[in-house]
């Protein structure tokens, strides 16, 4: 039986590796504008969805800081108006794709119930949402809330930490790298997209960490890229260090496959 699935932000890094898997599916892309709630209800109407994948945001911490307002519109009244089309749309399955940035810094692994105090803007923005979800959708439509630590792979978009770092490694001059003496949570969007698939085969409901729960040191990152170029680094380490691992206890339970450990294999 094919299931059809309503999906927005498919052409970001993590939407493209979501809609590669075809397998009794039906993908419905919306194209238009998140802020425009007539849009949205246009294309619920029109493709009839069952369940709904829902990616499209404003992401990386630097363009989230130089436009806090179209982020809290993007990530938060934009979420806010398809949550109230799909339950004028009978819709049955609900997925949001948040963020670890919902958590403060802890050496302590993160779980699910880790007391939640935004880290960033984007994750302020983030949490409306979830909040939004879960009073509105509550015994109405299934939700799963997926907080997804860092995810990237070799064909991340410009703008992220690890693309920026390969663009800067390619440059001539000296590099002079500031603050990342941070220890971060890296799984591959490759296995993002599959967990995210395997949750709506699971019809999954409530809050889950997606995230290796391994921590990575960012100057670490920046060693190996800046190695395989043969080029020399300075670092300057202005702040103090933060963590943001997740205690993935909840993931494993319910994975089928084996998650890849290689950064390396991740980012080339």
């Amino acid at each position: 039986m094919i299931s059809k699935i309503g999906i927005t932000g498919h052409s970001g890094s993590l939407g493209t590796l979501v809609t590669k898997n075809k397998k009794n599916i039906k993908y419905s892309y919306f194209k238009g504008n998140i802020k425009n709630k007539m849009q949205i209800n246009s294309w619920l109407k029109k493709s009839k969805p069952r369940a709904i994948i829902h990616l499209a945001a404003i992401v990386p911490i630097k363009e989230v800081n130089k436009n806090k307002l179209e982020a809290y519109k993007t990530n938060f009244l934009g979420t806010k108006n398809l949550v109230d089309a799909c339950l004028k749309n009978n819709i049955k399955w609900f997925f949001f794709s948040s963020t670890s940035h919902v958590y403060s810094s802890s050496k302590k692994k993160i779980s699910e119930t880790t007391r939640i105090y935004p880290c960033s803007y984007y994750g302020k923005t983030k949490i409306l949402a979830e909040n939004y979800i879960k009073r509105k959708l509550k015994n109405k439509i299934k939700f799963s809330i997926g907080r997804i630590f860092s995810t990237t792979n070799k064909n991340q978009k410009k703008n992220y930490l690890i693309p920026d770092l390969k663009r800067k490694a390619d440059l001539k001059k000296k590099c002079v790298l500031e603050n990342l003496n941070h220890y971060r949570d890296f799984i591959s969007m490759e296995d993002t997209a599959k967990i995210i698939h395997l949750l709506y085969k699971k019809q999954y409901t409530g809050i889950i960490n997606i995230g290796l729960g391994k921590p990575v040191l960012l100057k670490d990152i920046a060693k190996i890229i800046f190695r395989k170029k043969n080029k020399k680094v300075i670092f300057k380490d202005n702040k103090k260090p933060s963590f943001l691992i997740a205690n993935n206890k909840k993931l494993k339970k319910i994975l089928n496959f084996k998650l890849q450990s290689s950064l390396i294999k991740m980012i080339y």
